[in-house]
């Protein structure tokens, strides 16, 4: 079975609510029918036409829901500066009220993005559901299956979203990757901080933030094995491990790979993908104290039942 055959199968035992604020997007009223046929999820239609005809599946329409101003009450009373008054024209955008049901447990994800902008998602998420506890930066990873006999799955994170992260916000990615990686895929996560650099091979800033970020995960997740800096081969093969790095706990075994910055995860990703045949699965989304994830524009009713799948999972305890 694959991931993604096997992410819905798991979905199936315990069928979670699901919100979609694009419903007036075909792609995404036929997957919640999907979803809610299958029994993978219990989807949400959100749509700005109070009218709209979602064939039988739950539908709200934000500008005559009666919980948009408790939503309003409940979004002004944590955002400082934010009156009620504008509260409530924030939660009348489907965004915003689809993130504020996840936020106050109406529903338990969230899956957008396939009319809307990564960027618009993420603050959505971060204004309204928030991030988790000790997460101050959102983040994402890719699960790469990679052919062979028997194919290798490999966790990337970052490849979308984090730009550039601080030492404390690398770690942040690393710990909540490796607790998604656990949950999803039922492996223990050897979490490897990529850089150009094996165990001070190499001295410049760029390696010190890396080694910077080991240090602090380690303290933040004592039961996580972790090691860095590595260089990539030292992280994936046993051979060059055993020369570069004898003493390392994951080198040449790492499943979870942690790249420095956005160029370099979003660079490896789309090599792993095109160059090895890689199975790309994700971008998914973390970091948010209740599940939400971005779909890409070019979406497929399949991409959205994968992904609203996945969004299942995280929400499960």
């Amino acid at each position: 079975m694959d991931h993604i055959a096997s992410f819905i199968a798991s979905a199936k035992k315990n069928p979670r609510r699901v919100v979609f604020p694009e419903g007036d997007d075909p792609r995404i009223i036929e997957a919640a029918h999907r979803l809610a046929e299958e029994g993978i999820a219990r989807p949400i239609v959100l749509s700005t036409n109070p009218y709209a005809n979602a064939g039988g599946l739950t539908h709200i329409s934000p500008l005559e829901s009666s919980r948009a101003e408790a939503y309003s009450e409940a979004y002004s009373s944590r955002r400082s500066g934010v009156t009620p008054l504008a509260a409530a024209r924030l939660i009348h955008r489907p965004l915003y009220y689809g993130a504020m049901m996840v936020r106050e447990q109406d529903a338990d994800a969230m899956v957008a993005g396939i009319t809307k902008p990564t960027s618009q998602v993420i603050s959505a998420g971060a204004l309204a559901i928030g991030y988790a506890e000790g997460v101050t930066l959102p983040s994402s990873f890719f699960i790469m299956v990679i052919p062979g006999a028997p194919p290798r799955t490999l966790v990337y994170s970052d490849a979308a979203v984090a730009i550039d992260p601080n030492p404390e916000e690398l770690a942040q990615i690393a710990i909540t990757t490796a607790r998604n990686a656990r949950k999803l895929l039922a492996i223990e996560p050897r979490v490897a901080f990529l850089s150009f650099s094996t165990h001070g091979s190499a001295n410049h800033p760029r390696v010190q933030k890396v080694q910077e970020a080991v240090r602090q995960a380690r303290l933040l997740a004592p039961n996580i094995c972790i090691d860095g800096e590595l260089q990539a081969d030292s992280a994936l093969s046993p051979q060059v491990a055993q020369t570069k790095c004898p003493d390392s706990p994951v080198g040449g075994t790492a499943n979870v790979l942690i790249f420095p910055d956005l160029d370099s995860g979003n660079i490896a990703y789309k090599l792993t993908q095109y160059l090895a045949g890689a199975q790309a699965i994700g971008p998914v989304m973390q970091g948010f104290r209740y599940p939400l994830n971005d779909l890409s524009r070019g979406a497929t009713v399949d991409d959205i039942v994968a992904v609203s799948a996945i969004a299942c999972l995280q929400a499960m305890g």
